[in-house]
């Protein structure tokens, strides 16, 4: 009997997020899952683990409904990063052959990639020789408006972003690369049936945003002390060919021509970025 294959998945979001729980459930169609995620939200963390010598580091049973296989979930009181590093390790009992990350909700393209703990996961496994796959899923319903975050997460559909990334999985274990490589994912927030190719892209030399501020305004009544507020600008379009572009795929999707194409998907994707 051929051995399946191990698939570790992690975010950054932690452990209770129905993206994560999304992702695993479609990825174990395609190998044994272990799910060792934070027990709190970490986004930003990028390959950050922590002060292991301030920090005493935890590991607890969980469990996500409907799992397949024996619903091998942990969540650990660190940031990505630190689950993989701990799975790697030895920890876990687990010897992964593909490492997926997310489903954060969110574009991590242009700068942002190199903040995001989706992509530290990836990178830090990658460090290990074990490739891996970071997935976003653009927010075009959510507005900064007037609108909570919990309300935009409430109204996300991740069936798309989690089909697209046991797809990416399979190609991946199916056709390894030469070098262990890591894969970032970007899907619109749309229907599978309204997506209908891959493509190659670049990492965006800017931000999402056209232009953003930060300015220290003083606390009343505390002389040393500080509020920084933010301002973020308009989103733009983006680089042409690039991650943060929204004008469509500029060339093909090599993963495509070599069994990524399935039915309809439109999805873009680099070694380093990927949008879809």
């Amino acid at each position: 009997m051929t051995k399946r294959p191990q698939i570790l998945v992690t975010n950054d979001d932690g452990i209770d997020s129905l993206g994560l729980h999304a992702l695993a459930r479609a990825v174990a169609e395609h190998g044994d899952v272990t799910v060792v995620a934070p027990d709190d939200e970490f986004s930003g963390a990028s390959a950050s683990i922590g002060s292991l010598f301030d920090m005493k580091p935890q590991a607890h049973r969980r469990e996500i409904p409907d799992l397949p296989g024996e619903n091998n979930v942990w969540a650990v009181n660190g940031p990505p990063a630190l689950c993989v590093m701990f799975v790697r390790m030895g920890a876990f009992d687990l010897h992964p052959d593909l490492i997926v990350s997310g489903i954060n909700p969110g574009a991590n393209v242009g700068r942002s990639v190199y903040h995001s703990g989706t992509v530290g996961a990836c990178l830090t496994g990658r460090n290990s020789g074990v490739p891996g796959i970071a997935v976003s899923q653009a927010l075009q319903k959510w507005s900064t408006n007037g609108q909570a975050w919990h309300e935009a997460i409430a109204r996300i559909d991740w069936s798309t972003s989690a089909t697209l990334a046991a797809r990416a999985a399979k190609a991946l274990l199916d056709n390894p690369t030469e070098t262990p490589s890591v894969l970032n994912i970007n899907v619109p927030d749309k229907p599978l049936s309204e997506i209908d190719t891959w493509s190659w892209t670049h990492v965006a030399e800017q931000p999402p945003s056209d232009q953003t501020a930060a300015k220290l305004e003083q606390v009343p009544g505390h002389t040393n002390s500080f509020d920084v507020k933010i301002k973020w600008g308009n989103k733009w379009n983006g680089e042409e060919g690039s991650d943060g572009s929204e004008d469509g795929p500029t060339k093909p999707c090599a993963c495509c021509e070599s069994g990524w194409k399935t039915e309809r998907s439109r999805s873009s994707s680099n070694r380093s970025s990927a949008r879809a």
